[in-house]
Formats: structure tokens, C-alpha cells, sequence
């Protein structure tokens, strides 16, 4: 007689080993890879299409939340800060303080700030832009046809124009008055060079 209460102790029979890849997983894992690739090539195309410091900004029109129409080629001459923001924008709300400090403290050298709002609801943008106390230029982003011709890819988004027309920097997510601030003065030296 066998006891078979010790059976649990042995090694069970080993199971045949599978060598290399099934073809679902190979299947799977070139559609991993395609989808990479693919992700990788439509972010590479949208940071191309966006200005980037030295190339011409694009002009566009605004018509600003008070009914005004703005015209970013009428500017032309005057250092512009466009910033793309939106009332549900964490970061939006942490930068919105040092925009309406740059404002006051730069309206008077040539230096046009311009908020356009993206992706929001308009009484949400007016109720963000009244608790902020933004005195400066804003207008909503109808259609997104300003933020399609500058290929943001969040807010917040914030680009210098210089007089001439040419992006001089763009900075992509929270910014600050510091930075902001170095980057004008930069382009205001640049000015007073020429």
C-alpha cells in the first residue's frame, strides 16, 4: 500500500516549454509598435507646425469678450505676449496673477498682452477673468482657429511676438512673472540696440 499524502512534495511533470512568440503576440506587439510610431510622428508633426522662436507669428483676429475686434498685424511694432488659458486650467489659474502683474507693469513700453481663451465656457471665463481682475485684452477662441494656427497642445500656452512680426519665445505649460519678464526685457535690450 502507497501513502499518497506526500504526493503534494513531488515535482509535478514539467510542461512542454513553447519556443518564440505566438502569432497573436506578435501580432499584438507590432500593433504597439505601429501605434508608437504613429503617436511619435502626429506629436514630431504638430511641435512643427507650431512657431517656434525666429519664424513669423501668425496674425489673427479677436473679438475680444467686451465685442472689440482685435487684429494681431494691426500690433505690429509693439512686443505682443499671447497666452492660451481656460477657466478649468489648473495651471491657468496659478499664472493668471503674474499676467495681470506683467500687464500693468509693461503696458506703457510697447507690450500688448493678449489672453485667448481656449475650450471654455464663456461664463466660466468671465467669472475666472472677474476673479483674477484681468484688465487685459481676452477673447474666446471660437472654432479654435487660433489655437489651430499656433498648434497648442494644452493650456496654458504663451508666446512673445516681437515688433517685427517674429516669435522671439513661446513657452509651453505654467510660466511665470520672472520669466516672462526676462523674456521682454530681452526683447525690449534687443530694441534699444538696433
Amino acid at each position: 500500500m502507497t501513502d499518497n499524502s506526500l504526493d503534494f512534495l513531488q515535482e509535478p511533470d514539467a510542461a512542454p516549454q513553447r519556443r518564440g512568440l505566438s502569432l497573436s503576440s506578435i501580432v499584438l506587439l507590432i500593433g504597439v509598435i505601429l501605434s508608437g510610431l504613429v503617436l511619435a510622428w502626429q506629436l514630431a508633426n504638430q511641435n512643427r507646425l507650431q512657431p517656434m522662436p525666429g519664424e513669423p507669428a501668425r496674425d489673427f483676429l479677436l473679438t475680444t469678450f467686451d465685442g472689440q475686434t482685435l487684429s494681431t498685424a494691426d500690433l505690429r511694432g509693439q512686443i505682443i505676449v499671447i497666452n492660451f488659458w481656460a477657466s478649468w486650467c489648473a495651471p491657468c489659474r496659478e499664472e493668471a496673477p503674474d499676467l495681470q502683474q506683467l500687464h500693468l507693469d509693461y503696458a506703457d513700453q510697447g507690450v500688448t498682452l493678449i489672453g485667448v481663451n481656449w475650450l471654455d465656457i464663456e461664463g466660466e471665463a468671465l467669472a475666472f477673468m472677474d476673479e483674477f481682475g484681468l484688465t487685459y485684452v481676452n477673447g474666446p477662441d471660437m472654432g479654435e482657429r487660433i489655437a489651430e494656427q499656433y498648434a497648442i497642445q494644452g493650456a496654458p500656452e504663451t508666446f512673445i511676438i516681437g515688433p517685427d512680426g517674429t516669435v522671439t519665445h513661446s513657452f509651453l505649460g505654467l510660466v511665470d512673472y520672472d520669466k516672462l519678464a526676462a523674456a521682454i526685457d530681452e526683447v525690449l535690450a534687443g530694441e534699444d540696440a538696433t
